[in-house]
């Protein structure tokens, strides 16, 4: 179980983010917050900052300016623009442990088990007890529906199978909030769906979430709130029914008009 925390305070809360990869300014002050037990989603076209800004949020990218607050908690930095990065290592593994992150691509280490996949980092990152984890990993690995691969290969699992594995290893760290970058895109239709009717049960459970999808369908279902990036900037902001229902700005609109249609 998640230890308990002050409810009312968000879990991640950023402010006017800015980040570039030399010349290229990728986020140009971006804003956000992710309440506890909310879902968030990011959309937007390929290069509009998504993937860039969970990225930074999870301290994997070093911002050169703005604001990341972890459970009222502000990260501290030092230096300045290109030279700035976090000051307080502790801190930083602190953060990451509590923000388990779900790549595009599975990440599981092809000469393990699945068990020990979703074990592997709660033993060895946060010194937990096997015999503990051990049965926790194979109580997460049922609730994602392959609770009887336990002893299989990644190789032997198919491309949803090894996602939803992925999600368990995520699971099994009882972060405070789950990140989600792209994580149906590698997979085909049929395969995206079972990892599809795991993000909708786990969001059912009132768990935090910000994910990064190009699945419309997916962000209006699960999302308390949507975001959408345009050129690195937040161009529109809301609940799905309005902005998938009544998109405000001309840019979702044509964003939508394309998304939707495919």
């Amino acid at each position: 179980m998640l230890p308990v925390t002050q409810n009312d305070t968000p879990v991640i809360e950023i402010r006017d983010l800015h980040k570039a990869f030399g010349s290229l300014e990728v986020l140009k002050g971006v804003g956000l917050t992710a309440p506890r037990g909310h879902v968030v989603s990011l959309i937007g076209s390929s290069g509009s900052g998504k993937s860039t800004l969970l990225r930074c949020a999870n301290l994997l990218e070093n911002s050169q300016a703005g604001e990341i607050v972890f459970e009222g908690e502000s990260i501290k930095w030092k230096g300045t623009g290109d030279a700035r990065v976090p000051a307080d290592k502790a801190q930083v593994t602190r953060v990451r442990t509590n923000l388990s992150m779900v790549f595009q691509q599975f990440n599981l280490w092809s000469h393990l088990t699945i068990l020990q996949n979703v074990m592997e980092a709660p033993c060895t990152v946060l010194g937990r007890d096997r015999a503990e984890v051990d049965e926790k990993a194979r109580g997460y690995l049922a609730k994602v529906g392959i609770g009887d691969k336990c002893d299989a290969f990644p190789a032997q699992l198919s491309g949803g199978q090894q996602q939803r594995a992925a999600i368990a290893r995520a699971l099994c760290m009882e972060p405070r909030a789950l990140l989600f970058d792209e994580p149906t895109s590698a997979l085909d239709p049929e395969l995206e769906q079972e990892v599809v009717k795991v993000i909708k049960d786990l969001a059912t459970e009132g768990r935090t979430m910000i994910i990064v999808t190009h699945d419309m369908r997916l962000a209006a279902d699960v999302s308390d709130h949507v975001v959408f990036l345009h050129q690195g900037k937040i161009t529109e902001e809301g609940p799905p029914d309005r902005l998938f229902g009544a998109p405000e700005t001309e840019r979702l609109q044509q964003f939508l008009s394309v998304t939707t249609a495919a």
